[in-house]
């Protein structure tokens, strides 16, 4: 009897790619190894190449692939640079994450003019030569997604970090207004932003103080896996704007509904709740505004004990994604399908009008808010 043939197998799809700038360390690692669990390609960018060689044997120890590029991202060339160095290795990317950024805590007037320039220089300007060198990769395919990690703390500022503040409600607003261009060009590049809470990443050791003591993040703080989470809902969702875990989600309001109450609950906060006198803090702490760190840091900062390891909000947004992706209507490839034969050769930007699959409120609310 002869035997039945088989058809071929299907032919595996190659991993989706994403670049990570600040990825030696803190939330930009943390989003590495979590796109690289699950299969991504990925591309580190940051300054250090000893944080960029630890962060890629993560990578690797998960058995994706992996590229790392130094480069300062306040350097537009050089972060071109590395971008066509990581496309060259890995292919053209399918999500970028604009994750580098650096503070200076102090008083205004203590807080010197290099320093302010420099904390503007990395996190606001940095995440504008990030996002241009992603539409050079994704503008031409008319496709990909771009996620700017802003912070929570554009509702309403806190003391001491006036040079972080003014540079994430900057990328805040840039982000809005590239969201529209992309719109009304018609692009299917999507961009979303981000809004996390306080995190215990290496952040707070990285940053100088004028205080006399260590930075250290305002309660509650939470670990920097849940924001990679929600990256990377952001990147394979439809979210224009995104609050990271509900106490986000709540200040959010409160600045919106009243922002007096959110100024005097500020105004209620002691210089010593941004300062940490805790001694595992105090030997971690090395200024690294203009140079590489010295030493390798890792995903975590100093605060593991009072970080706080879940949040249900992003639990719920990933988890909400996954189904949707089952039932055939994954944001991901609904944004980045070809047109149909006989289309418009510019594809109407119905995607992007769609209720956002990483908003967990109404579509009026701060979190995954439709414009």
């Amino acid at each position: 009897m002869a035997e039945r043939s088989r058809p071929p197998p299907a032919p595996r799809a190659a991993p989706r790619i994403v670049i990570i700038t600040g990825g030696s360390s803190g939330i930009g690692r943390a989003a590495a190894g979590l796109f690289a669990r699950r299969g991504w390609s990925v591309g580190l960018i940051a300054r250090g190449a000893a944080g960029l060689q630890a962060a890629l044997a993560d990578v690797q120890a998960t058995g994706a692939t992996g590229a790392v590029a130094v480069a300062d991202v306040a350097d537009a060339e050089a972060l071109d640079q590395a971008a066509r160095a990581l496309t060259a290795q890995l292919g053209p990317a399918d999500a970028w994450i604009n994750a580098a950024g650096n503070g200076v805590y102090g008083r205004l007037l203590d807080v010197t003019d290099a320093e302010f320039r420099r904390v503007t220089d990395v996190t606001y300007m940095g995440t504008v030569n990030g996002v241009r060198a992603a539409l050079r990769i994704m503008l031409p395919r008319d496709a990909g997604a771009i996620v700017n990690v802003c912070s929570g703390i554009v509702f309403h500022g806190l003391p001491l970090m006036s040079s972080y503040v003014g540079a994430k409600a900057a990328v805040r607003g840039f982000g809005q207004s590239i969201q529209v261009e992309l719109k009304m060009a018609g692009s299917r590049v999507r961009l979303a932003t981000i809004f996390p809470p306080a995190v215990n990443t290496p952040f707070f050791s990285h940053a100088p103080s004028h205080m006399g003591f260590p930075a250290r993040p305002v309660p509650p703080v939470y670990q920097p896996e849940i924001v990679a989470e929600a990256l990377y809902v952001a990147a394979t969702g439809r979210c224009r704007e995104m609050t990271v875990t509900s106490v986000v989600t709540a200040f959010s309001y409160v600045a919106r509904l009243s922002p007096a109450l959110a100024a005097w609950l500020m105004g209620r906060l002691r210089f010593d709740a941004q300062l940490s006198r805790d001694p595992e803090a105090l030997a971690a702490e090395e200024p690294s505004l203009f140079h590489p760190p010295s030493r390798v840091l890792g995903v975590r900062g100093p605060f593991n004990r009072r970080a706080r390891g879940w949040s249900a909000q992003v639990k719920l947004l990933a988890f909400l994604q996954r189904i949707a992706g089952r039932v055939g209507v994954n944001p991901a490839a609904a944004d980045t399908a070809p047109p149909a034969p006989g289309s418009p050769s510019i594809p109407a930007p119905a995607a992007t009008d769609r209720p956002p699959a990483c908003s967990a409120a109404p579509a009026d609310a701060v979190s995954g808010r439709l414009r």
